[in-house]
């Protein structure tokens, strides 16, 4: 019989290529000054690679808002990409040389749930396809060492489209069919949405982005928005979440518009149980958490009540 794979852990794992300049990888060209402004977020991601150091996973699926689809939802679905991701914003602080591996039969997998739930869907077949920054940034900053596969899924653009509501209801049907093709894959799989919370970003930068006087959340709004969601992750509350979602969406400009909390928090089941934020700060005016569910430690404490 074979064996049914599972969600190991859902995380929000937000990609501003800062982090990654920061932490001066040897994959990645410009080098920082060491000054610290963000590392309220590395102590953030610190805490979450040593909460999910024990855990068996094969795989991380992400979905990111930086591969725009304008038609359906697209997989990539080619085994192998390499290449140089260079930030289109940032360029003076992201041009990372990248090595991946794609768990393409499971790609397919959720792509044939999804179709089935009736959404529009394709793959990806181009080896030359330039891997965007959203997914490398997640990736490397969840999992440095790079030793598992991904399945990277797109940003559909159904909410720029039509409405938050509309772009909501069809991430939690991807997000119910990426759970039906883990467990049916026999796959252990480690979710990531790559989102930012708020998103009002500064229009100019300083002679050194990493100067901590210059780092502050954009405005109040969003900071008291950010924190309310924030709440909500704590209290276990995920279909409140759901239900406020649009309004924090317009009034935080939040980069869930693109989908990847609802699609998270729908391949959860929606979660009823707390996550654990593992730290919150800003970059270039945004709002950043990072957050982790864990199912089987959910379940495991409901049967011991």
């Amino acid at each position: 019989m074979t064996a049914t794979g599972s969600i190991v852990r859902g995380i929000v794992a937000p990609h501003p290529p800062h982090l990654i300049y920061a932490a001066n990888p040897p994959q990645n060209e410009p080098r920082s000054s060491g000054a610290g402004a963000w590392a309220p977020l590395h102590a953030a991601y610190q805490r979450l690679r040593a909460s999910i150091a024990a855990a068996d996973f094969d795989v991380l699926v992400v979905h990111t808002p930086h591969w725009k689809t304008h038609v359906g939802h697209h997989f990539l679905g080619v085994p192998r990409f390499a290449g140089r991701s260079v930030d289109p914003i940032f360029p003076n602080l992201f041009r990372f040389d990248y090595q991946l591996e794609v768990d393409v039969e499971l790609a397919e997998a959720v792509r044939d749930e999804a179709a089935a739930g009736g959404l529009c869907t394709a793959m990806m077949r181009n080896p030359d396809f330039r891997v965007d920054y959203g997914t490398i940034t997640s990736c490397h900053l969840v999992r440095p060492e790079w030793d598992k596969p991904v399945v990277c899924i797109s940003s559909a653009r159904t909410a720029f489209d039509y409405s938050n509501e509309a772009g909501d209801a069809e991430m939690l049907v991807l997000g119910q069919a990426t759970r039906r093709a883990v467990e049916r894959s026999g796959r252990n799989a480690l979710l990531l949405a790559s989102t930012s919370l708020s998103h009002r970003h500064f229009t100019e930068e300083p002679a050194d982005p990493e100067d901590p006087r210059f780092e502050h959340i954009y405005n109040r709004n969003q900071a008291l928005w950010d924190q309310r969601l924030l709440g909500l992750v704590r209290a276990g509350a995920g279909r409140q979440i759901l239900d406020e979602m649009p309004d924090f969406i317009e009034q935080s400009m939040s980069e869930c518009k693109d989908g990847g909390l609802s699609w998270l928090l729908g391949a959860l089941g929606v979660p009823d149980y707390p996550g654990t934020v593992h730290g919150y700060g800003t970059v270039i005016g945004t709002g950043n958490a990072v957050i982790e569910w864990d199912p089987s430690a959910a379940a495991a404490a409901g049967g011991a009540a």
